[in-house]
């Protein structure tokens, strides 16, 4: 070890006695320093704006654009430049031969230089640890450990490139050549991540052996043992084919001995990164304050109750407009969309079917007419080269499986203990699903969904139908990742006229009848009531009296016309709403969103008589009059304000009460249009809130997952424009020519010697 140690000092005293050392730390220094508090400026000057800060520690060093994500991507340019002379520098001047000749081990000289270069890069993370220094005065509660977590993953990844380095500068005695050939080195170990991913096994290791994005999860805040060994494992390899290059200029060795060494070499760290590299031996340090990189608590909960195998199984149709998502060559990454999971349940199994059958992607009938759907298939494996183990026609995976209702989209089926649901792609930029979703697939697996069935028959909102005033959106759009049935809730109509509503029914819903209820629809409706399970009444003033048997039996009426309000911006029937002040939140838990929730056409609701139902108001109009009018009014006429007025009229109000040992809900509104497509859609409004916090309510609180976590505390910039401006000039140009004179003091000195 001492040998070690003192060929490691007398290499970087050689180091710092080249100019390109000091030439690298300061543009080092200067580019960081730049990077940080140009980034701190700008939302310093965002503040002063009034713009909201969160999470400032994140949006600072990590994310698309952070400091250590930026320094990243640079970090291969700067150590060529350091590793090129390690040892080509001793083969050029013969100096090598002295070295190899002499009792000093050749493991003792690699490693030496390679502890030399690692003491080295530790100056680039002291010089972006003084950045953090820095950051910690800057910003109000500094996320310390998810910083720390960076400069853990950029110091492995930036000591990996030495290692690269340190191999390449054995194999020849010009140092450009070696710094070129270390360059060409690590842009493979880039580009070797997207090769073969469509041949099993031959995938696997060349995903294992990219090292694109590897400090990745460290710099967002989650420290992956796999990644962790992967930097270890490749410094270990070249600095082993290190030792062994330089061991055949001292020993006399035949060629099949030297491929045995090297192979063995090889064969050993592959499999050992590959064994490392499995769910079941991976470990997680989540250095984020707020744990933002584990599963939350509601999640965590979920996935305990699972115990045995899980099998996820991904229908890919070659046709859909996301086929590329289930690919082969994309498997690696979709498994890795799974990783919070995989940590917690390293049982998962995924699968990958593949089939063709008619899409929704109309873009790419249009742009091959005349074909059908089996010559697209053929088409597309054949342009793009795939080649698949098995490809089902329509009519096998119908035999599989029917997916005419996901409408032959790339879905996903998840099982467990003989159960299973669907987990869909979605039409929005992401794509994929996010924790939310997913804990809301298996949630279902170990407990009963929530039924929600819609009464039809009588010309309700349709949960089937587009258009503004139905309701598919909210609670049947398989493609929108809010929709319940993407958060757990079961979606059914059953006509009440005609059929019994079902037994396993949590949550009925008659939303705007057009037509007076059957007497037997008005017998079922209340037999469900008095049988305590939940319920709700959507009304609209001009079809309000459908409801009225129902509503009548609960204690509760409807204004006769619709409520106007005078505004100078909205129409008369525009009513802003208000949440009712004295909400008892052991009743009813509602997020209150900055913006309002607008009912345009309601009736207000009266209490007509105590039915032994709690009453609860839950929204009201302002505290600005409102008038009783026939719809379609264009203003308010001064006859009309003459006529009584009233002010905080409640439009939707939620009934609970004890009855066969559990709590019945059930709310009335006077407009149905609130949930309706249009108004779930429509931009700053908190309806969409809103109507997700009364099924919350209905399933007890169990569906939608609730994934929120704990707000950041780093959300404040603590200096000025002024501090900041002196800060960066101290950093970008004081502090590197203190690094200039220093090394201008070091070479002279020894110059002179």
């Amino acid at each position: 070890m001492k040998t070690i140690y003192r060929i490691a000092k007398t290499e970087l005293n050689t180091m710092f006695y080249s100019p390109v050392a000091w030439v690298v730390l300061v543009i080092f220094s200067i580019q960081s320093s730049w990077k940080f508090f140009d980034t701190l400026e700008r939302f310093e000057k965002g503040q002063k704006m009034g713009q909201n800060m969160d999470n400032m520690t994140q949006v600072i060093f990590s994310g698309f654009s952070g400091l250590f994500t930026e320094m990243q991507n640079y970090l291969y340019l700067y150590v060529p430049l350091l590793t090129m002379g390690l040892i080509s520098r001793e083969i050029n001047s013969g100096s090598i031969k002295l070295l190899l000749s002499s009792p000093i081990q050749i493991k003792d000289i690699v490693l030496g230089k390679f502890l030399a270069i690692a003491g080295y890069c530790l100056l680039f993370m002291a010089i972006l640890g003084l950045i953090g220094v820095s950051a910690y005065f800057c910003i109000d509660n500094l996320d310390i450990s998810f910083v720390l977590s960076g400069l853990l993953g950029l110091y492995l990844l930036v000591c990996t490139y030495a290692a690269i380095g340190l191999f390449m500068s054995c194999l020849t005695s010009y140092q450009v050549v070696a710094a070129i050939s270390t360059l060409v080195v690590l842009a493979g170990l880039n580009f070797v991540g997207k090769l073969w991913q469509d041949i099993d096994y031959v995938k696997d290791l060349t995903y294992f052996l990219s090292i694109s994005g590897r400090a990745n999860e460290m710099i967002e805040g989650l420290i992956v043992s796999k990644d962790v060994l992967y930097f270890i494992l490749v410094s270990t390899l070249f600095i082993g084919l290190s030792i062994f290059k330089l061991q055949t200029g001292r020993d006399a060795q035949t060629v099949s001995k030297r491929v045995l060494k090297y192979s063995g070499l090889i064969v050993a760290i592959f499999s050992l990164g590959y064994i490392t590299s499995r769910a079941p031996l991976t470990f997680y340090a989540d250095m984020t304050r707020t744990n933002d990189r584990t599963l939350t608590k509601a999640s965590q909960e979920i996935v305990k109750k699972i115990d045995g195998p899980i099998k996820i199984t991904t229908y890919v149709n070659l046709l859909d407009i996301n086929y590329y998502m289930g690919m082969p060559y994309s498997q690696n990454q979709d498994f890795a969309s799974f990783d919070k999971y995989s940590r917690f349940l390293p049982q998962i199994e995924m699968d990958y079917v593949y089939y063709y059958d008619t899409s929704t992607n109309t873009a790419l009938y249009e742009q091959n007419p005349g074909l059908n759907d089996k010559q697209l298939a053929e088409k597309l494996l054949e342009t793009q080269d795939i080649k698949l183990k098995k490809l089902y026609s329509p009519a096998e995976i119908n035999k599989i499986i029917n997916l005419k209702p996901e409408q032959n989209r790339v879905v996903r089926t998840v099982e467990y203990n003989g159960k299973k649901t669907y987990l869909r792609m979605y039409d929005d930029m992401f794509k994929i699903p996010f924790e939310k979703e997913i804990s809301a697939s298996l949630k279902r697996l170990v407990t009963t969904p929530v039924k929600i069935v819609f009464a039809t028959g009588n010309m309700e909102r349709s949960i089937e139908k587009n258009g503004d005033k139905n309701y598919k959106i909210g609670f049947n759009e398989i493609t929108f990742r809010n929709s319940l049935i993407n958060q757990g809730f079961d979606v059914a109509s059953v006509d009440i006229n005609a059929q019994n509503i079902p037994q396993q029914t949590d949550i009925l819903i008659v939303a705007d009848p057009k037509t007076q209820l059957s007497q037997g629809a008005i017998d079922r409706i209340s037999q469900y009531i008095d049988q305590g399970k939940n319920v709700m009444l959507l009304a609209e003033p001009e079809t309000n009296t459908a409801l009225t048997p129902i509503t009548a039996k609960l204690g509760l009426g409807f204004t006769k016309q619709t409520l106007v309000q005078e505004s100078e911006t909205n129409a008369p029937d525009y009513l802003v709403t208000e949440f009712e002040k004295t909400i008892d939140t052991t009743v009813i838990k509602l997020h209150k969103s900055q913006y309002t929730i607008p009912l345009l056409g309601s009736s207000g609701i009266i209490t007509a008589k105590d039915a032994g139902f709690k009453v609860t108001p839950l929204l009201k109009t302002n505290s600005q009059p409102v008038w009783e009018s026939p719809a379609g009014i264009s203003s308010i006429s001064q006859d009309l304000k003459k006529q009584p007025s009233t002010k905080a009229v409640p439009l939707v109000v939620a009934l609970t009460r004890n009855i066969n040992g559990k709590s019945q809900k059930i709310i009335v509104a006077g407009d149905a249009d609130f949930m309706g497509n249009a108004e779930l859609g429509r931009q700053q409004s908190g309806t969409f809130q809103f109507f997700t916090d009364v099924f919350t309510w209905f399933s007890n609180y169990e569906f939608p997952i609730d994934t929120t976590r704990p707000k950041s505390t780093d959300n404040k910039i603590m200096v000025s424009s002024n501090q900041v401006f002196i800060t960066k000039i101290t950093f970008i140009a004081i502090f590197p020519l203190l690094i200039i004179a220093a090394g201008a003091f070091i070479l002279i000195r020894r110059n002179r010697r």
